[in-house]
């Protein structure tokens, strides 16, 4: 059976979908290291408008904006990593309850709805419950739009580990919580880590729905970005977005990594 890749036109196809989606990525990773003040005309490599970043005259703004951005996702993936951990328990140990169907669909639901959807449905609520927006309502909603994608890899490790361990220590006399912390949690490590960094970098990265709940006077480092773009785009933000990027980059890769390695491991 043939693969993929020979059918007739796969590979022109394949190639141009990466320049269209990767191009353009390419070219602000370029241009963040121009040394002239404009963003189409090539001046020599330099580093300028990186120490721009951190000592220019919006450095204060961009530094109070990336610790928010840190601090929320810090906080939004470590309670979603949580609720996923207890949620995928439930859905893969619980065995059989009624209602499993519409809660599995419901975990999930950020992930099919679009993100605009969510952004107002979050709007909405917080304004008729009278919270007032700002970093709390940040944090909430960067929370529910999480769970699913650390549900996700810690719902497949989970699969992945046979139940036996659990029954044999409590054979040996172990409760519930000791087996659960002395055998399922280890061996849930590599899905949990993977689910946190992947959480993580989702929160950070977020514009539309943080967007939507951040109230006046809070910025991320998204939301400050796009205020600096509507004012023109300007080589710093270039390098930002540069940062940004690579941080993006290591955060998938090592959640690619710590699962690879579980899988290894597991079998």
């Amino acid at each position: 059976m043939k693969g993929v890749r020979h059918y007739p036109g796969f590979l022109p196809m394949a190639v141009a979908c990466l320049i269209i989606l990767y191009a353009p990525l390419i070219v602000v990773m370029i241009y963040s290291f121009n040394g002239s003040t404009s963003i189409t005309t090539w001046g020599g490599f330099s580093w300028r408008w990186y120490a721009d970043v951190f000592t220019g005259p919006e450095a204060p703004r961009f530094k109070a904006a990336a610790w928010n951005s840190i601090t929320i996702a810090v906080l939004a993936a470590t309670t979603a990593t949580a609720i996923a951990v207890a949620a995928s328990l439930a859905m893969i140990r619980g065995g059989r309850f009624r209602g499993k169907s519409a809660t599995f669909a419901l975990i999930n639901l950020p992930l099919m709805v679009p993100e605009i959807v969510v952004a107002v449905a979050c709007l909405i609520f917080f304004t008729t419950i009278g919270l007032t927006t700002g970093y709390l309502t940040i944090l909430i909603a960067h929370i529910t739009f999480c769970i699913p994608f650390a549900y996700l890899p810690i719902a497949a490790r989970l699969q992945g580990i046979e139940d036996t361990y659990e029954q044999a220590a409590r054979d040996l006399y172990a409760s519930r919580a000791q087996a659960f912390r002395l055998i399922l949690l280890p061996l849930m490590m590599p899905g949990i880590l993977s689910g946190f960094l992947l959480a993580f970098i989702i929160s950070l990265d977020d514009f539309i729905i943080t967007n939507f709940v951040k109230g006046a006077g809070m910025e991320t480092l998204p939301t400050a970005i796009f205020g600096s773009v509507k004012q023109g785009i300007k080589p710093n933000i270039m390098a930002i977005s540069t940062m940004m990027l690579a941080v993006s980059v290591i955060f998938v890769t090592l959640s690619y990594l710590v699962n690879r390695i579980g899988q290894r491991t597991r079998a």
